[in-house]
């Protein structure tokens, strides 16, 4: 599971930062990518990564301002083109359908794959075997969702050595047990999978947010994340200016990852008043209130690892 910033700037694009997309990659998991918000541009930024257009199965859209959509029919045509032929499934705010639809319809745009868009409300929006998408409003000039991803836990490591030792020969019952299969064998001792398996390995929890003020619908999302991915578009000491444009600062970010128990914290949509020379000092300022903090870049790479 890793996280690649695709745009990682605010508004408008510059010359240093892009406008909103992040990439969680989960090639190891399912084989795929989710795609949080597609800022213009997008897929010009996809071109300089590894990432496959093909593989992306699931986007999700946190708010519908222009800087976080507007390079969304660009990108769902052209995996078209690249030969894409599985579904992608797109989930957003009310009105994103018809965002959507209109785009690709005067453009005259036909799309090889099929298309699903789920407008959503808060809650849980997604969940199969594997993971669970919760989603929750936060405070913005307009509708803007934060996300909060759940991987589910994993059965421990299998016991091998103690299989042996209750006759049990490698093959497959070891991968019948490994699933939780309970298993007779053939003299009619009984194999309960919890006896042969070690402890569970917790799942991770990754939690990316829309555009918004500090609020505490921000901290219930990040509550214990192994990642919290936070706006900070101002410094601190520009509280007012934040409120007024429902923003946020470092230090704000940074209270919210505090006060959830997130383990690490990232800070995203950094405005252009901040050149590269002052990212550095936001975040020192964040971590004022919260010490495991870095700062986005566009191409960036974070990997969450099991703890």
């Amino acid at each position: 599971m890793d996280i690649l910033f695709l745009g990682t700037g605010a508004g408008i694009p510059a010359k240093l930062r892009n406008v909103t997309s992040i990439a969680l990659k989960l090639l190891e998991e399912r084989g795929a990518i989710w795609l949080f918000d597609a800022g213009e541009a997008t897929q010009h930024q996809i071109l300089h990564t590894s990432i496959k257009p093909r593989r992306i199965e699931k986007i999700f859209i946190t708010h519908l301002h222009g800087d976080h959509i507007y390079g969304l029919p660009g990108l769902l045509a052209s995996r078209s083109f690249q030969g894409g032929e599985t579904e992608v499934i797109i989930y957003g705010p009310k009105g994103l359908k018809d965002y959507i639809s209109i785009s690709l319809t005067v453009s005259q745009t036909y799309l090889k794959y099929p298309l699903k868009i789920v407008e959503i409300d808060e809650g849980v929006i997604f969940e199969d075997e594997q993971f669970i998408v919760e989603a929750r409003l936060l405070e913005h000039g307009i509708p803007s969702y934060g996300y909060r991803i759940i991987e589910k836990d994993k059965p421990g490591t299998l016991l091998a050595e103690r299989l042996v030792e209750a006759g049990v020969q490698p093959g497959p019952i070891f991968r019948k047990i490994k699933e939780g299969e309970t298993i007779t064998l053939d003299d009619g001792t009984i194999i309960v999978p919890t006896d042969f398996l070690g402890p569970d390995i917790k799942g991770r929890i990754v939690t990316i947010l829309g555009d918004t003020r500090y609020c505490d619908n921000a901290i219930l999302l990040a509550k214990d994340a192994d990642l919290l991915i936070h706006e900070a578009t101002f410094s601190k000491g520009e509280e007012k200016l934040a409120f007024d444009y429902f923003h946020s600062t470092t230090h704000q970010a940074a209270e919210v990852a505090k006060l959830a128990g997130s383990k690490q914290l990232c800070l995203t949509h950094i405005s252009s008043r901040y050149d590269r020379q002052s990212w550095g000092e936001l975040v020192a300022e964040a971590q004022e209130v919260f010490a495991n903090t870095d700062i986005a870049e566009d191409f960036k790479e974070i990997s969450i690892v099991f703890k």
